[in-house]
């Protein structure tokens, strides 16, 4: 699926600075940016550069006397999302079995207070039997419990902050969901990125949780389709990831950013309850057929009860799909098809 993405920062700058963006869409194997450009107006040299371990692409700029500027960057990407089948996780994450780099994701952090978090977190979520359905009941407690209100917080604001208080925006509610994860030894790292259909446009925050071998995100704020997401960069929190970091004597005055499809095939996903509104009849046939196709490789196995004539393979689809989304852990009936099948479908984006 392409996206086309936009961003504008403008800066007052009152004395010598240093600026490094953070803005770039993120080169990984499941994201491919197949054009980006990058403007600064008035014309200032721009250093560009990546992060050790490739999780950020760094814009530089020194501006050494008092004036305004804005800096445009604009890319067209392609995403590649992958279903896969979590009714199977793994009850606890091997931590012999870690890496060095995912192992660091397992520590307290500047936002991210895992080590006060321990005993909530066993509480509320520790009887979960996967890791799986650990991190989804914990999104969905941060979804239920912390109010998302604009401008309630501030760039000091830490996940012990947002639980005391309840409230916060999705750089919050992500701090609080990677912190619980950590809390029981899950590695759960920091989302920035664009989101398609966030309303107002925005950057957006999100965490990404290690689960059997792949990075999976959730969206405690379910504000975004997950597949809507195109990643900018992942950290160990927002102190690792922040779009601009200014060194001097320096504030912002205007942003502007934008997510747009530009494919008619895209129908919008999220986890549970968040999916319940989407609209199945406007899906193509070959969105459709690709479910059904997904349907045969996993061998569900389908019991056909018609109490009418299926009038088209559209139609059968059109059900088959809808019966997808609306399974949890559990055994499904819904209008004429019986679906036996005892897991779910989730997105993740690879490393």
């Amino acid at each position: 699926m392409k996206f086309k993405i936009l961003s504008s920062l403008s800066y007052q700058v009152n004395a010598p600075t240093t600026f490094i963006f953070n803005i770039h869409a993120l080169k990984t194997p499941s994201q491919i940016v197949l054009e980006e450009q990058i403007l600064v107006t008035p014309f200032m040299s721009l250093e560009e550069y990546t992060s050790h371990d490739d999780s950020c692409r760094f814009t530089r700029i020194k501006v050494d006397e008092p004036m305004t500027f804005t800096i445009d960057y604009s890319a067209t990407v392609d995403m590649q999302h992958k279903i896969i089948d979590e009714g199977n996780s793994e009850g606890i994450v091997d931590l012999v079995e870690l890496d060095s780099y995912i192992a660091t994701f397992l520590y307290p952090s500047r936002y991210c207070q895992s080590d006060k978090l321990m005993k909530f977190a066993y509480k509320e979520f520790g009887s979960y039997r996967s890791v799986y359905e650990q991190v989804s009941a914990i999104s969905e407690w941060i979804y239920t419990n912390i109010e998302y209100t604009s401008g309630s917080t501030n760039t000091n604001t830490s996940a012990m902050d947002t639980i005391t208080e309840r409230v916060g925006v999705c750089r919050d509610f992500a701090h609080l969901g990677i912190a619980l994860c950590r809390a029981l030894t899950i590695p759960a790292r920091y989302f920035t990125g664009y989101a398609y259909q966030l309303v107002p446009q925005d950057f957006h925050a999100c965490l990404e949780a290690y689960i059997d071998g792949n990075w999976i995100i959730f969206d405690s704020t379910k504000l975004a389709p997950l597949n809507g997401l195109v990643k900018i960069a992942t950290g160990r929190d927002a102190a690792d990831s922040a779009v601009c970091s200014i060194f001097g004597d320096s504030m912002g005055t205007n942003i502007q950013v934008s997510c747009e499809v530009l494919e008619d095939t895209f129908f919008p996903y999220k986890y549970g309850g968040g999916q319940k509104d989407c609209p199945f009849n406007n899906l193509c046939l070959a969105i459709l057929n690709k479910f059904l196709t997904i349907i045969i490789v996993l061998n569900i196995q389908i019991q056909f009860k018609l109490e009418r004539p299926i009038n088209s393979s559209c139609d059968l689809n059109i059900l088959l799909v809808r019966n997808i989304f609306r399974l949890h852990n559990q055994k499904v009936i819904y209008s004429s098809i019986n679906l036996n099948y005892a897991s779910d479908f989730r997105f993740f984006r690879a490393l």
